[in-house]
């Protein structure tokens, strides 16, 4: 393979050795399969074309000091698609299929994984869709999982910084009873128009507020929301928000670092007194909030007076990677190495 120039790669696409798939048909999962092709065979009446049947997740492996590859909560990742599959009527896959679906994926593209050094990582996109031909609005009576890998650089080409963000009420990204809780392509497009005219205005992403009421923040179209104040770690309760699994692994950092940790609604006129806020997921671990802008009445909540990462948002965001990367004792078992 040409060099790979490991310290300038962007988040994005790059072909690798090999995925990997399980077929679902006639009510089970089958054997895994190795497939050198990015292309997959799919009918024009497949379900997830036509009816949304389809679920992703993301998760990455890390390469240690130590040399040892390190993936980061995946059994967090097989709950969540459980979840999702729940939610749309898709066959579930065992966590244990998930795993070894993963190490599997990752073991064969070992040459992929960026050296310590880089920041890079190895991103994980498994995939779940309906590929069984119907007309008619019911579940698939076929599924293929999917994982393939590709490296990608740190989020943040400036370095680990603030950015602003505007909050729309133009749109929704997903109603509170809706599959706003579920990791489907949906939500994503229905962010789609939102996201691009808050980065056209000069933001970073775009923030929804609550469907109802339109009193709360919700997130982002890819990332959980959290505040920081009086020592309390606040992040929205809601039942359109994806659970996000940074934000739980944050949630349990806060606390392990003696700050109180809150779930509940935080009304939009709260950010006044937010001492740090953030944008938290997997490809960012934590983009920290300069201000929140509400274009629509006019008003700006600014967070980091000095346009710095606060202290806390800092500390949480380099524990996490350090635990990621091995730099760190992993004491709540959230690493799976790979051997």
């Amino acid at each position: 393979m040409n060099e790979i120039d490991w310290s300038n790669l962007s988040f994005g696409y790059m072909k690798t050795d090999y995925n990997v798939r399980i077929y679902h048909r006639n009510g089970a999962w089958g054997e895994l399969e190795i497939s050198s092709s990015e292309n997959i065979n799919l009918h024009m009446a497949a379900t997830c074309l036509h009816y949304g049947q389809e679920a992703f997740e993301g998760l990455k492996a890390f390469r240690g000091k130590d040399g040892k590859i390190r993936i980061f909560r995946l059994e967090e990742n097989a709950a969540r698609l459980q979840s999702t599959c729940r939610g749309i009527l898709m066959p579930e896959l065992s966590t244990e299929r998930f795993k070894e679906a993963v190490l599997k994926v990752v073991k064969l593209n070992e040459r992929f994984i960026p050296p310590y050094e880089t920041g890079a990582s190895l991103y994980i996109r498994p995939l779940l869709i309906g590929t069984g031909a119907q007309v008619g609005v019911k579940p698939a009576n076929e599924y293929l999982f999917v994982i393939f890998v590709t490296p990608v650089g740190p989020y943040f080409k400036g370095g680990f910084s603030t950015t602003p963000y505007a909050i729309t009420r133009k749109y929704d990204r997903a109603a509170p009873l809706g599959t706003g809780t579920f990791k489907v392509g949906g939500n994503y497009a229905a962010s789609l128009r939102a996201s691009q005219e808050a980065h056209q205005a000069g933001y970073s992403a775009e923030f929804y507020l609550d469907a109802k009421e339109k009193k709360y923040m919700d997130e982002c179209g890819a990332a959980n929301f959290f505040g920081i104040k009086d020592n309390t770690y606040i992040t929205p309760l809601s039942t359109s928000i994806l659970p996000s699994i940074t934000n739980k692994s944050l949630m349990q950092l806060a606390e392990d670092m003696g700050l109180k940790v809150e779930r509940r609604p935080i009304p939009e006129e709260e950010l006044a007194t937010l001492e740090e806020a953030g944008a938290c997921g997997t490809a960012a671990v934590i983009s920290p909030i300069q201000r929140i802008d509400d274009p629509e009445n006019d008003r700006s909540y600014v967070i980091s007076k000095d346009g710095k990462p606060g202290p806390v948002c800092t500390k949480l965001y380099n524990k996490l990677r350090a635990i990621q990367y091995g730099d760190e004792p992993d004491v709540h078992n959230w690493v799976t190495i790979v051997e």
